[in-house]
């Protein structure tokens, strides 16, 4: 994996990363304040994808903008620079969670740079509305429940991240935090300690404002989506509902729908899955 530095439209210096594998350029769109660790089969260098990304503002090295502007139109402006940066004119995306709605987005937008959507346990926006799906809570109150405990965090975080940053990621705290269920047990545990140990190196305030950009945006048109695309669905994720990934599936025209036994770590807990499902992406993309 190779890191640099690229400035986006607004000035922000983002820091971009690259598996430097061997195969067609895919432009990957994470989830938020997740890091590369989170998709393990594609940091093999025989993954047969060129992966070009970067950290969202405020994460593993991306600064913090000076205005603290962090919504939906920013991190498609983040996402066209990464691609300016790589000399990519278009390419295929793979998204997962709110990665999602800034790849639709940035199809809707910008259709000429688009040629496809990997989305992995993610919706086209509105994304609270689709949480605590298996608790079979309604959209209305998973989101007002969702936006109120994020606003919430960006308060009480501060208190939170003297915790969070000392919390000794080992392979036994981490198969702790499997076995609750958050993260799948079938994910290997070493690729998810290097994810979660990054992971909560991110503010906790900062995480909340991030996710908070993302929540105000409403769902995002699919009606000019004519690209190929994929929707990989857990079925025990909490935190996007596979019955809403579905929904918008059947919204876009020949997309193909796949449902796991996941939760929302699909990409630590099917890595072969969501591999071959992107190079078949590819595949029809060109």
């Amino acid at each position: 994996m190779r890191l640099h530095d690229v400035t986006s439209t607004d000035g922000t210096r983002l820091r971009a990363w690259t598996n430097g594998a061997d195969g067609p350029t895919v432009l990957l769109s994470n989830g938020l304040g997740t890091n590369p660790q989170s998709w393990p089969s594609l940091l093999d260098p025989d993954c047969g994808v060129n992966v070009v990304s970067w950290n969202h503002r405020g994460v593993g090295g991306s600064q913090i903008p000076a205005d603290r502007r962090v919504d939906l139109d920013a991190f498609v402006e983040d996402a066209i620079s990464i691609m300016d940066d790589a000399g990519l004119e278009s390419a295929v995306v793979a998204s997962w969670s709110a990665g999602v709605t800034v790849a639709f987005e940035l199809a809707y937008r910008h259709p000429e740079r688009v040629k496809g959507i990997l989305a992995v346990a993610g919706v086209p926006g509105d994304t609270f509305s689709t949480m605590l799906a298996p608790w079979h809570v309604p959209g209305p109150v998973a989101k007002a429940f969702m936006v109120s405990l994020a606003r919430a965090t960006t308060v009480v975080g501060h208190l939170e991240a003297p915790v969070t940053r000392r919390i000794p990621w080992t392979p036994t705290t981490t198969r702790l935090l499997q076995r609750t269920g958050a993260i799948g047990l079938r994910a290997d545990t070493a690729h998810v300690q290097a994810m979660v140990r990054e992971f909560f190196s991110t503010h906790p305030a900062w995480y909340a404002r991030l996710a908070l950009g993302v929540s105000e945006h409403s769902r995002v048109s699919l009606s000019g989506i004519t690209v190929p695309t994929t929707f990989v669905a857990g079925r025990r994720d909490l935190l996007t509902s596979s019955a809403a990934m579905r929904t918008a599936s059947e919204r876009v025209a020949g997309s193909r729908f796949l449902e796991l036994d996941a939760t929302h770590f699909i990409p630590l807990e099917h890595p072969g899955v969501v591999r071959d499902e992107l190079l078949d992406l590819v595949r029809r993309a060109s």
